[in-house]
């Protein structure tokens, strides 16, 4: 049975009218390619930074700055811009977002120093917590519920996932041209989108309430925080070569501030009418349990990226564009599986697709953990690479669903917020944990090749580099691959959702939803 919700004359839910069925089209193409960039951008420059360096004079100790103020402005702003855009209007705060994204991608690129790059890649951080919580939002007042937004979300999953794989073979690619096109590349991509998004976006109306100024600014300086400290984990002392500890004061300061402001937030949210996290947003058990293996399945995957991209060129010998290129399984794998997890999205439930894929990616990660100094790619590394992503397409599709299921509409901005939150948290804790790990190990390793004495010869050296290398990063793996077997079994045990709820988006006790196979959430325009 459907709950009637609107007036006479008004769309039955929070969309504006005018944007037909014939558009949707068009509208999944601004959307994925606003989430393309926005992902890509997290990688497109790792390849670059060798170049950034040279051209910019950038020590070793401030090089990785050029990734993490990207990462620490991107996770710490993500639950504000998803509040942003319920109250204000998604399509405004997507629009906004792209164009600082664009923006801040020109300033980038034109850079002559190193605070200048760094404040562009912070301002592209905020940008991109504009734009990435309102692009899923936006499906899910664009699409109707059912196969079409199945089909969606499973497009825009696949982007969300092959975003890094795309820009490591990007970026090999500008590279070779000039390193300030992996940031130029964004500003015609960004106007593109946010010229054509008031054509075939729909707009949300705007939800009643006040900002959570305390809100806001306590998730925002905790996750930032919190974030900084784990990024200052994987730091490596310049002078020694060691990375540091956990004892030091900018690693667990920050750690333990972020910690409190993170408690004293979810304090404040219980008591304030204008939350900007409603505790029903992660209460509910499904999204907790989404959320839990996505921050997972986030620090897996970005650990997977950072240290195979290091194995490819500095074990293997690859160039820059060679080891983007090797990538390229990636890409395709998880473009075909997740449109593989979109059809069973509607015949399973989703703990059994997503398990599946949780396994896969557990055998891909035993997998990693086999490489060696002497390892070839087509027989021992490519074939663990296709496992992966198949299973990366079956778990992102199921859990980007489950994660903003039974989400009311008017929370459907922060809900997505959530979950690119906890992806970007998950990969800095992920590079951070695992990044001690391989560094160790290749201090073991180095230091046991050194114990037989003698003076190694310049050859022999450079083969105990690449060996310690290796070893280092089949210890990281042996790590990974225990991270993906929790990360499956909680999605087993704790996903209890339906396949038919998950379909058909039927939201028990809130107006404008039922559950019926044809639903009527969707905007009117749309049906």
């Amino acid at each position: 049975m459907t709950t009637e919700t609107t007036r006479p004359g008004q769309p039955p839910d929070d969309t504006a009218a005018g944007h037909g069925h014939r558009h949707l089209g068009l509208a999944l193409v601004l959307i994925s390619a606003a989430q393309l960039m926005v992902v890509l951008d997290a990688s497109v420059v790792n390849i670059a930074l060798p170049r950034i360096q040279d051209d910019l004079a950038i020590t070793d100790a401030n090089l990785t700055w050029v990734v993490t103020s990207y990462a620490i402005a991107f996770g710490g702003l993500l639950l504000l811009g998803g509040r942003m855009g319920d109250v204000i209007g998604r399509r405004k705060i997507f629009m906004a977002g792209v164009l600082v994204f664009a923006l801040a991608s020109l300033f980038g690129g034109i850079a002559q120093t190193e605070w200048q790059l760094l404040a562009a890649r912070a301002l592209q951080g905020a940008g991109a917590a504009a734009a990435s919580p309102t692009a899923l939002a936006l499906i899910t007042t664009t699409f109707p519920a059912g196969p079409p937004r199945n089909r969606a979300f499973a497009v825009y999953a696949a982007m969300s996932g092959a975003g890094a794989a795309v820009g490591l073979i990007l970026g090999g690619a500008l590279t070779e041209v000039s390193w300030r096109w992996t940031m130029l590349i964004n500003v015609p991509i960004g106007l593109f989108v946010a010229f054509l998004a008031p054509r075939f976006l729909a707009e949300s109306k705007p939800q009643p309430g006040r900002w959570d100024l305390p809100g806001a600014v306590t998730a925002t300086v905790g996750l930032v925080s919190l974030v900084y400290g784990f990024n200052h984990k994987a730091q490596v002392d310049p002078s020694t070569g060691a990375p540091a500890t956990w004892t030091e004061l900018l690693t667990l300061g920050p750690i333990v501030a972020g910690v409190l402001l993170l408690v004293a937030f979810f304090v404040i949210e219980a008591r304030t009418p204008h939350a900007l996290l409603p505790l029903r947003i992660v209460t509910d058990r499904t999204r907790a349990v989404s959320f839990v293996v996505m921050l997972i399945v986030g620090a897996a995957i970005f650990a997977m990226f950072l240290f195979l991209s290091l194995f490819i060129q500095d074990v293997m010998g690859y160039s820059p564009l060679r080891s983007g290129v090797a990538f390229l399984p990636f890409t395709v794998g998880i473009v075909v599986s997740a449109q593989v997890a979109s059809a069973l999205a509607s015949r399973l439930d989703p703990r059994w697709i997503a398990g599946a894929g949780g396994l896969l990616s557990v055998v891909a990660m035993w997998g990693y953990g086999r490489l060696a100094a002497d390892t070839t790619y087509a027989s021992g590394l490519m074939p663990w690479i296709i496992v992966q992503s198949i299973g990366m397409g079956l778990i992102f599709v199921p859990l980007t669903l489950t994660a903003v299921s039974r989400v009311d509409q008017s929370d459907s901005g922060v809900g997505s917020a959530v979950l690119n939150t906890v992806q970007q948290v998950g990969g800095a804790i992920g590079i951070a944990v695992l990044g001690t790990v391989f560094a160790n190990g290749i201090t073991e390793k180095i230091a046991e090749l050194s114990s037989g004495g003698g003076r190694p010869t310049p050859e022999q050296m450079a083969l105990g580099e690449r060996v310690a290398q290796a070893f280092g990063t089949t210890e990281t793996f042996g790590v990974a691959v225990w991270m993906m077997v929790a990360a499956t079994l909680i999605t087993v045990v704790g996903l209890s959702i339906k396949h038919e709820d998950l379909a058909t988006d039927g939201i028990p006790g809130i107006p404008g939803t039922d559950q019926s196979p044809e639903g009527t959430d969707a905007p009117a325009s749309a049906r």
